[in-house]
């Protein structure tokens, strides 16, 4: 190991600003210089020490990271670029056991009669997906050692995947399938939503009838006494979809054929031997972030946003920390040495104030498949087979909520209270702040498409208990008086692909309800510069009168999916908690392959745009007044009556990344309706499809 002398870690304050080398758009920065140009050397003293030279530019860094909360070390071949595991062999995988013959026949006996009431089935492709899922559950129930096997089978057969084995075999996700088949309504809502999101086999269901008649304690207050601004502005942080690659390796393939690029086992299949793009040192457009990029953004974020002294009052980072591996070189310890770096690096970096941090779907082992214990406590109830399977499941998972929820302690942005609520609800918890907010985090894991465990119980649209926490904690932050942030990670609805519908549909009620009490709502997930509008009386009618709130969506740090890196600063009144102004910041990527061979130029971040100069301008709006859901809302009338408007947020959405495509025809229309969709069923209700992304 190379060790070095630890230095005192300030927030590079001293680091010399470099002048952008073409002009911006928004031509001033009110924070500072409009770019700055991080050294190009690896800050070595950041560490202590390190697996390899840590000032030599032909690989990243491989720091010595120990776990403050498991007070262990991790070992260099968790993240060693050269020997990447194929497969994680130390977690557990477990399988659901062996079915009763009675408890077999009650279950044939109840999806037979699903099969036979179901509406949708005839002769098409969903009724014989549904009818497959049923052989499915059967052997999932009888024979759950096979399960894994026939999902690889199923794949080969129809040939879903290239290499069937890593994605469904036992040590990926074939435990995880066999678990939910086993336990999903095959001939009902839940198979029809299973094959319709995975498959695309099955139309897209209705949600399902809500009843609120008992969500709410109180019927919303007629009018509501508002805070006057009190004209001093907070300066707060927004970073989301960090995604930390410490296996990337420097020179290897970053144009790849599939998979994740700038790794040492990935190839371009055209030049298999030697690589097509080699992979720059600060990163590439199909790869996550590696360490010299995250270093490079926290190293720019306090100049560019005259921080280095202050620092922010506080920052909400919107999940996403882990690379985008395969599930078979996931594991564990992977993922808690992923949370240990990045968290520490926030908080030496950037100077005071908390971190307010959600989980994002690549945070939690194995990727994307947190297990609801309400789930579970609902599959117990109806029979409980295979009881401490799940429950090992849930277990394998608090086990990761108690480690961020101890490492939020560790760098002391949590109270008490909320830690000990992050460690028994999914990592989300609630922060009274003594300023008049509340900060209150979900763990949206419990929404999103690509969570098997989902796929169980599907008609009802709170699972995991996680919108009955929300609308408790805002009840109790209306009746204190206080405002309120909500933060996530998967977006509640845009163009409705991220996120299932029955969920979102009760949470785009639950704002409606404390309209008067949330005044911010901050999701991550898409990487790209997104924002929604919620309206009043589900969005039956569109306009600035019934518009009353807005959730911003971060653009990413990593570059992956062709994105430039970016990040946002909100100028928040300190009484209101209303966003007064938003700055945005990026780094061409496309630049970076020229950094290379090199030490004294890293990447520049420069400020891209204003977000009231760029789209207020034919608006009449107070200097002072918030960006709020009506000033959103007249935005998107000036979109409707200039199109150029529109490809200018396509543009911004690309975080003006060169492989940004444009937006025109149908798609200009479509970005006006994804702005204007704060749930899943109002996007697929009302918006034309297939125009989310700018990739």
């Amino acid at each position: 190991m190379f060790s070095l002398k630890v230095a005192v870690i300030a927030p590079f304050v001293g680091l010399a600003a470099s002048q952008a080398a073409a002009p911006i758009a928004n031509t001033t920065n009110p924070f500072g210089p409009l770019a700055f140009t991080a050294p190009g050397a690896f800050p070595t003293s950041i560490y202590k020490e390190y697996f390899n030279d840590p000032t030599a530019t032909s690989a990243q860094v491989q720091p010595v990271i120990t776990d403050p909360v498991l007070h262990k070390t991790y070992p260099h071949a968790l993240t060693d670029p050269a020997n990447i595991p194929q497969n994680d062999t130390e977690d557990p995988h477990p399988l659901p056991p062996k079915a009763s013959d009675a408890l077999l026949l009650a279950h044939a006996i109840e999806q037979i009669s699903s099969i036979a009431t179901n509406p949708v089935f005839g002769d098409d492709t969903c009724t014989r997906c549904q009818a497959g899922l049923e052989v499915a559950k059967f052997l999932a129930m009888a024979a759950p050692s096979q399960g894994p096997t026939l999902a690889v089978a199923i794949c080969n057969l129809f040939n879903f995947k290239s290499n069937c084995e890593d994605s469904f075999g036992l040590q990926t996700v074939g435990s995880i399938i066999t678990q939910v088949v086993a336990n999903a309504d095959a001939g009902g809502l839940d198979g029809q939503l299973l094959c319709n999101n995975f498959l695309s086999l099955c139309p897209v269901p209705p949600v399902s009838p809500l009843n609120l008649t008992t969500w709410f304690a109180k019927p919303k207050p007629t009018a509501v006494a508002s805070r006057k601004p009190s004209g001093k502005r907070l300066k707060i942080l927004h970073v989301s979809d960090l995604h930390i690659d410490p296996r990337y390796a420097n020179g290897a393939e970053s144009n790849c054929t599939t998979g994740q690029c700038c790794r040492e086992n990935i190839v371009n299949r055209e030049s298999p031997q030697s690589p097509l793009v080699p992979a720059p040192r600060f990163g590439a457009y199909k790869c996550d972030s590696p360490y010299a990029l995250i270093l490079a953004a926290f190293e720019s974020i306090p100049t560019l946003t005259g921080t280095q002294k202050t620092g922010f009052d506080w920052t909400i980072l919107t999940g996403d920390l882990v690379s985008h591996d395969p599930a078979q070189q996931l594991s564990r310890d992977y993922t808690l040495y992923t949370e240990t770096v990045l968290y520490d690096l926030l908080k030496r970096t950037l100077g005071s104030g908390p971190v307010y941090a959600a989980l994002g779907n690549h945070d939690t082992y194995n990727e994307t498949r947190p297990m609801p214990s309400e789930v579970l406590w609902q599959i117990n109830l109806a029979g409980g087979f295979m009881r401490e399977q799940l429950q090992d499941t849930v277990l394998r998972q608090n086990r990761n909520y108690d480690h961020v929820a101890g490492l939020w302690q560790h760098e002391g942005w949590l109270p008490d209270a909320a830690v000990t609520l992050a460690r028994a609800h999914y990592a989300a918890y609630s922060v009274q702040r003594q300023d008049g907010i509340r900060i209150i985090t979900l763990n949206t894991d419990m929404w999103y498409t690509a969570n098997y465990f989902n796929y169980i119980n599907t008609s009802t649209s709170d699972n995991s208990g996680m919108l009955r926490f929300l609308t408790d904690e805002l009840q109790s932050a209306e009746d204190a008086g206080d405002k309120a942030w909500i933060l996530g990670h998967v977006l509640s609805g845009w163009d409705g692909t991220n996120a299932m519908g029955n969920p979102t549909n009760l949470f785009y009620q639950i704002v409606d309800r404390f309209s008067d009490t949330i005044t911010g709502i901050f999701w991550g997930h898409t990487h790209e510069d997104e924002l929604q509008i919620f309206y009043a009386n589900n969005a039956t009618i569109q306009s600035d009168s019934t518009a009353q709130n807005v959730a911003w969506i971060s653009p990413s740090l990593t570059p992956l999916t062709n994105l430039n890196s970016g990040f946002r600063v909100y100028e928040v009144d300190s009484n209101t908690f209303e966003i007064v102004d938003a700055h945005t910041f990026k780094s061409d990527v496309n630049s970076f392959g020229g950094l290379d061979h090199q030490l004294q130029d890293g990447p520049t971040y420069v400020y891209e745009y204003n977000t009231r100069e760029t789209y207020g301008g034919n608006i009449t709006w107070g200097p002072n007044d918030p960006l709020n859901a009506t000033w959103w809302h007249k935005v998107t009338e000036q979109m409707e009556v200039n199109p150029a408007l529109v490809e200018t947020f396509n543009t911004l959405q690309g975080k003006t990344s060169v492989r940004t495509q444009p937006c025109t025809g149908e798609c200009v229309t479509a970005k006006i309706c994804y702005l204007r969709s704060g749930s899943v069923p109002i996007a697929f209700e009302n918006c034309p499809a297939g125009f989310g992304s700018v990739q």
